[in-house]
């Protein structure tokens, strides 16, 4: 097949990815091949907002990472679940719609500064791409925005453990929040989530969708990338294979944009020659530029659940299974309305246990299910219960990207290291014994047979091996190939999230954040791609 030219190539169709190419084609009038990948997000489970737990443990919709054994965690490996599908993350999460607060986008503002001809990435700058982005059913003020593509929403439906939650949370103190990304992130309340109408509003669906029909955009997926071209300093094109077929290369005449993940983008940057320059002669890859931070600062949230029994017939066991499953679906088929709308994670909180007088350092999930990991489901028996997870919104630990080898197909070596450093841990045993007493609060305390994990008398030590045993990712792996001032030596990208010493090519994905936010990363990552196609345009 003869080579092809385009204006920009957008490398990965996720959260960021669409965004960027949306972005590129209708402001900038460019010609976009975006490569996914993935397979195609049309797809009954993945549009209803509860099939992420018909798939969450086993899908073609999904990559799995599996990390490599981690000293700190008594040698255990865990899975790192990645969307494999048109929309990337938004396409299979459970929808929540958090952007962090104004003082994690300050931190990178500060982080940055020193560049040259560097870009304002303070919170003004940034809530001004999520209020274009944002079709909110309920909030329309200087924080939101009400008639954007992405459709965000109060949830369809709210399970009555989800409300026990949030009062039980009430009488401990904490102030109801009516808007997670609101004025203060602190409190306990209800989230907001990417769907309307009992349909998921992903990034495949609000920035790709509408263009179906415009010839300036050419999607393909099942298209894998396996390098960037790059000639005398320039990023040329990108080399894929589509559907396991012989090697393509597509050229841009503009930009490449690379937006494959943070566990992905540096892989696909190393097998281009880009990264530290030993690492890359190991494998037996020249080096076209020395950037020793890319596959470092591996940031993600760990997170750990607790699980209660009920003493009832409550939550959202079975209800997907059996006559449950065609009662709700007549349900939502004839009213719109149900447990079918809800996509499991209604309710939360936002606190900090060991210090109130400071921003909040522990987030919370209310799940009315038993709710474990891959690796550690076998230890509870399904059964009517509720996960309360605790996740520490700003960790310290820091891991790593690494080449396999020189393949493409070999997945990377990833080792992200949770709650490795001694703070992370201290937070996390806080906020498990602020939740633990949640428990046993009313009214939820009325609806609980028995804490099944951890043991409510569980001694420090006791949690710390709790917390090693189930520790898991929240899915936001970030920071990978993150922007930095002039002169830092591991900073991968300038402001404008240009790959250093390479033209031509930029990260926008969630490689690209100098550290996490302070809370779910699906429309921090969109923002990213968003933020990324106008610097594009504007060179």
């Amino acid at each position: 097949m003869a080579a092809e030219t385009f204006d920009f190539v957008v490398v990965g169709g996720g959260s960021a990815g669409c965004a960027a190419a949306s972005r590129l084609v209708t402001e900038g009038g460019a010609r976009v091949l975006l490569l996914e990948a993935g397979h195609s997000h049309r797809h009954p489970l993945l549009d209803m907002p509860p099939g992420i737990f018909k798939m969450i443990n086993g899908s073609k919709f999904m990559r799995y990472h599996t990390t490599v054994p981690q000293p700190h965690l008594n040698g255990r490996a865990h899975d790192i679940p990645q969307g494999n599908v048109l929309g990337g993350g938004s396409s299979v999460n459970a929808q929540v719609y958090m952007r962090g607060r104004p003082s994690d986008y300050d931190e990178w503002h500060d982080m940055l500064r020193g560049n040259n001809d560097g870009a304002d990435w303070s919170w003004p700058a940034v809530l001004r791409h999520f209020r274009a982005m944002e079709g909110n059913n309920r909030l329309n003020d200087e924080r939101h925005g009400a008639r954007g593509p992405l459709l965000v929403s109060d949830p369809g439906h709210v399970d009555d453990f989800s409300r026990w939650f949030v009062q039980a949370v009430q009488a401990l103190g904490e102030p109801y929040n009516h808007d997670f990304n609101g004025q203060s992130q602190r409190g306990v309340g209800f989230y907001q989530f990417t769907n309307r109408g009992g349909r998921r509003s992903s990034a495949a669906y609000a920035f790709i969708e509408p263009l179906k029909n415009d010839p300036r955009l050419t999607v393909r997926l099942e298209s894998e990338a396996s390098r960037i071209v790059v000639q005398n300093g320039t990023a040329q094109g990108v080399e894929y294979r589509t559907r396991g077929g012989p090697p393509q290369t597509a050229y841009a005449s503009e930009e490449i944009l690379v937006a494959a993940g943070a566990l992905v983008t540096p892989k696909l940057l190393m097998l281009s020659g880009l990264g530290p320059a030993a690492g890359l002669e190991a494998h037996g890859i020249g080096c076209l530029a020395d950037l020793p931070g890319i596959g470092e600062n591996l940031i993600d949230h760990p997170e750990v659940p607790m699980i209660a029994t009920a003493n009832g017939k409550y939550g959202y066991f079975r209800q997907g299974s059996g006559w449950r499953m065609y009662r709700n679906g007549l349900h939502f088929k004839l009213f719109g309305t149900g447990p079918i709308t809800s996509a499991g994670v209604e309710a939360g909180a936002f606190v900090s246990p060991s210090d109130p007088a400071v921003e909040p350092t522990i987030q919370a999930f209310c799940v009315p299910i038993v709710y474990l990991d891959r690796d550690t489901r076998s230890l509870l028996a399904d059964t009517y219960g509720v996960t309360i997870t605790t996740v520490v919104i700003k960790p310290r630990s820091r891991g790593t990207v690494k080449l396999r080898s020189a393949d493409p197909a070999d997945m990377p070596l990833v080792s992200p290291n949770l709650l490795r450093e001694e703070e992370d841990m201290r937070e996390m045993i806080a906020g498990q014994r602020f939740f633990m007493q949640a428990f046993a609060t009313e009214p939820l305390a009325s609806k609980i047979e028995k804490i099944a994990i951890p043991s409510p008398k569980a001694s420090d030590e006791e949690l710390r091996d709790h917390c090693r045993r189930f520790v898991k990712t929240n899915y936001h792996p970030a920071g990978t190939c993150r922007m930095g001032a002039d002169g830092d030596p591991l900073a991968v990208l300038d402001a404008r999230m240009r790959v250093r010493g390479i033209a031509r090519l930029r990260v926008c994905d969630m490689s690209a954040a100098p550290n996490i936010n302070a809370g779910n990363t699906n429309a921090p990552a969109m923002m990213l791609g968003d933020r990324c196609a106008g610097f594009a345009l504007t060179q």
